[in-house]
């Protein structure tokens, strides 16, 4: 609603020359920008870490995540905010569509699975378990390679969902649309920076006018005193009539 007020006052201002309103539209916009600019460079930083890993003989990337921001690692660190998440995640399809779509090993290995799938529903690749299916595997080899193999569970329920490989899955996930939100950010600043530039222009050409209308009303204030310096004024009286006259020089 502000942006929607801030634009009608900037189509006003323009369109009837009134510098006031364009002062507003200006500074409204200053603010906007610099907001949104703020966003963008925020976003930026948050996820500029966090690129997955090649897992031997696999085609998918597997997470950590220490590879995170701080600031998006404290956002799954809460065991009160990852139960709600593990809920949403146990109630959903993403683990169960890999045993539709994978019956194979290779098959499964040379698959690109979804950064969420690769950290919540199979075990890490470093803890030698044995694939049965996507979300089945037995017999881990070295289960000292990360703390995320002990935590591993072929309940359906568990799987790996109390892993940090989950929680750094999610937040690849997150990254990604994150990233192309920012994308999208960064060309509206670009436009906003365009019509803001318009809008300075604006704003000068109603001041110049605005200076011109002044200039001419002056001249014209000018000319009048001049003409009324120019007019004299002669009385006289004859044969008991008064009266005057005006002579111009």
């Amino acid at each position: 609603m502000l942006i929607l007020k801030v634009a009608i006052a900037g189509f006003v201002g323009a369109f009837w020359r009134i510098p006031w309103l364009l002062i507003i539209y200006l500074i409204g916009m200053l603010i906007l920008i610099i907001l949104l600019a703020c966003l963008t460079i925020f976003i930026y930083m948050v996820t500029v870490r966090g690129s997955g890993h090649l897992a031997p003989s696999r085609a998918y990337l597997e997470y950590r995540l220490d590879d995170f921001s701080v600031w998006l690692r404290r956002r799954v660190h809460s065991s009160y905010k990852w139960d709600r998440i593990r809920s949403c995640l146990r109630s959903s399809n993403t683990c169960a569509e890999l045993n539709q779509s994978y019956h194979m090993a290779q098959d499964f290995f040379n698959a690109r699975i979804s950064p969420l799938q690769s950290g919540c529903c199979k075990p890490p690749t470093e803890c030698g378990y044995t694939f049965v299916n996507p979300t089945n595997w037995i017999g881990p080899i070295n289960i000292a390679a990360d703390m995320d193999c002990l935590k591993w569970n072929n309940d359906p329920n568990q799987l790996c969902y109390s892993c940090d490989s989950c929680k750094a899955g999610l937040l690849a996930n997150l990254k990604r649309e994150w990233r192309r939100a920012d994308i999208i950010l960064l060309v509206t600043l670009v436009a906003l920076i365009c019509v803001y530039s318009i809008g300075c222009c604006a704003f000068r050409n109603a001041k110049t006018e605005d200076l011109f209308r002044s200039f001419g009303s002056h001249r014209a204030a000018v000319h009048v005193l001049h003409n009324l310096a120019r007019v004299k004024l002669s009385v006289y009286y004859y044969r008991g009539v008064s009266g005057f006259t005006l002579t111009v020089n």
